[in-house]
């Protein structure tokens, strides 16, 4: 709520319209009435002609069309704020998301935050597209409509009253409701969406284990699931209808017996004075009974975006980037590791207490078990994660100091499995470009990625297109155009997560000596478990239960660390 009463505050001035629009439409409701009744009082009570009432309806005519236009500038008006406010909120998520990609991504489903990202954000539009406008005409019309009846009768006045409020109780019961079951409709669609994606990205994998038709059951159910929570939605919808249109026609009808009863028994009031409040009271209850319909859209709304917003603050640690450019050089950064530590939460992994230097060119080797943080540093010196403790220091300034791009611009990141892109080969590539790139660079990037000969036994070349996630390649057809597009980067920083895990020993060697040539100018660190890969590097850190455990060459860690040296004699025993 605190997340919608924020944008409120940053669009006044179209708050401000929509309070002026509101009280136009309010007089307008109230000279249409006062015009109509003067028409057929002089037409069928004062034996005017046409001639003589042309004028009023001139009059009334132009009422309509202020009317008219003032409703239709409140609702551009709220519809501009809904598309302000849905915009402000996808930027948001979609800010959340990059600053934090690592978080972002091992925390829920793709498909759960995609909802998030489409639905909910769609679904709290609501709020100020109709929500916010209708709550404005609905306290200045019925507000001036009251001031008058009670200026024309009393008695009608304390009717209207005395009945008004069960509506707004009524709202009140019936959108706690509302929100409740907004939430849970939500929760079902999101679980839906983040299933169902899930199952379509591992379909072979549950085919292979035979568990594609007990998954399609799952699915069912959480599409029945969805199903049934949208339907107790419409359920709570349709009874607060009945309800808001029983209330008003009662209450209209309480005021229609009272104005039969002062007319025609005691003569206590005008025709005149009688008409106008029976045209103004169904008016007042219609914008009290439009105010029930937008509360329910406004609970719906309120449930959206109490989830935007738990997604918004589900972490807060973020990387807060400088404004302090690199020295113009092409020499690798100097970096060191000053008490360096990262925390996944109170129940998560932590890594703690780094400490290292790495100097330019070196050749430095992240080993350990698994889990025991090799990846996270890997993360945090990639300045994809922030760190919890301790400093990165780069040329001499803490990493925070440079700019986001300045820094990105300097390293390339190889995963072992790298996100290959629906499109053609040579787009694939470009994205390792930090500007416009020609052909030529391609070309002679793919070359030294060793993935020409690939490209050459292809009908289109490098415009023969790949599928989604790089469908139609081989593991080390993606690695060696991961590494393509970082031949054509020439980064100064290298990072290395594993990058030949699961491929063959053909394959290992040709990624080997693009790697050995794309290193000749830059720094490499590589997160390892392969002895051939380790042993030659300039600097070792073996990691162990999210601790740096020890530091320095192969030869060093084998003599002094007996983990490490445990860990060498079971590669060398073909056991692992």
């Amino acid at each position: 709520m605190d997340m919608l009463k924020e944008v409120i505050k940053q669009q006044r001035k179209r708050m401000a319209l929509l309070v002026l629009f509101a009280l136009i439409a309010g007089t307008m409701v109230i000279a249409q009435a006062y015009l109509l009744v003067t028409v057929i009082e002089d037409a069928f009570l004062g034996n005017a002609d046409l001639r003589d009432v042309l004028p009023l309806l001139g009059i009334l005519l132009l009422v309509l069309l202020f009317r008219t236009g003032s409703t239709y500038l409140n609702g551009r008006i709220g519809i501009k704020m809904g598309a302000s406010a849905k915009s402000d909120f996808r930027q948001s998520l979609l800010h959340q998301y990059k600053v934090i990609p690592v978080q972002s991504s091992v925390k829920g489903q793709s498909g759960g935050k995609v909802s998030i990202l489409m639905d909910a954000v769609d679904e709290v539009e609501s709020y100020f597209s109709s929500y916010i406008p209708q709550v404005i005409q609905s306290s200045l019309i019925p507000l001036l409509i009251l001031v008058v009846v009670f200026t024309q009768h009393l008695n009608s006045g304390l009717i209207m009253i005395i009945t008004a409020p069960f509506i707004p109780i009524f709202m009140i019961i019936i959108g706690m409701q509302t929100q409740k079951k907004s939430e849970e409709q939500l929760d079902k669609l999101a679980s839906f969406s983040g299933g169902f994606l899930d199952t379509l990205q591992g379909l072979t994998t549950l085919k292979l284990f035979g568990r594609a038709r007990k998954q399609t059951q799952t699915i069912e159910k959480s599409s029945l699931g969805f199903r049934d929570a949208t339907m107790e939605i419409l359920k709570v919808a349709f009874t607060s209808s009945f309800m808001l249109e029983l209330i008003s026609m009662l209450s209209i009808g309480i005021i229609a017996l009272e104005i039969a009863l002062q007319l025609i028994l005691f003569d206590g009031i005008t025709f005149f004075v009688g008409f106008l409040i029976l045209i103004l009271a169904p008016e007042f209850y219609t914008s009290l009974k439009e105010l029930g319909s937008a509360f329910h859209n406004g609970q719906s709304s309120i449930g959206a975006a109490k989830k935007v917003a738990e997604e918004l603050t589900e972490s807060d640690k973020v990387i807060n980037w400088g404004d302090k450019t690199f020295p113009q050089s092409h020499t690798p950064p100097h970096l060191e590791l000053k008490d360096v530590g990262f925390s996944y939460g109170k129940s998560g992994f932590n890594l703690t207490g780094i400490e290292t230097t790495i100097k330019p060119y070196a050749s430095i080797a992240i080993v350990g078990k698994s889990g025991s943080g090799k990846s996270t540093l890997l993360h945090m010196l990639a300045g994809l994660l922030p760190l919890s403790t301790g400093d990165i220091i780069a040329d001499g300034g803490p990493l925070s100091d440079y700019q986001e791009a300045e820094w990105f611009s300097k390293l390339s990141y190889i995963s072992q499995h790298p996100y290959i892109f629906s499109g053609t080969l040579a787009e694939n590539v470009a994205i390792g470009a930090t500007g416009d790139v020609t052909r030529e660079a391609i070309q002679a990037a793919v070359e030294q990625a060793g993935i020409m000969d690939l490209v050459q036994t292809l009908d289109k070349g490098l415009d023969t297109p790949v599928g989604e996630a790089g469908r139609g390649l081989s593991g080390g057809e993606k690695q060696r155009l991961a590494l393509a597009r970082a031949f054509l980067k020439q980064p100064s920083l290298i990072l290395f997560d594993e990058p030949t895990t699961g491929l063959d020993l053909k394959t290992e060697r040709i990624l080997q000596k693009s790697i050995e040539k794309l290193t000749e100018n830059a720094t490499i660190i590589t997160v390892a478990h392969r002895l051939h890969t380790i042993k030659n590097a300039d600097q070792i850190l073996f990691l162990e239960d999210g601790q740096l455990a020890g530091k320095g060459t192969h030869a060093e860690l084998v003599a002094s660390l007996p983990a490490y040296a445990a860990m060498v004699s079971v590669q060398q025993g073909g056991t692992a």
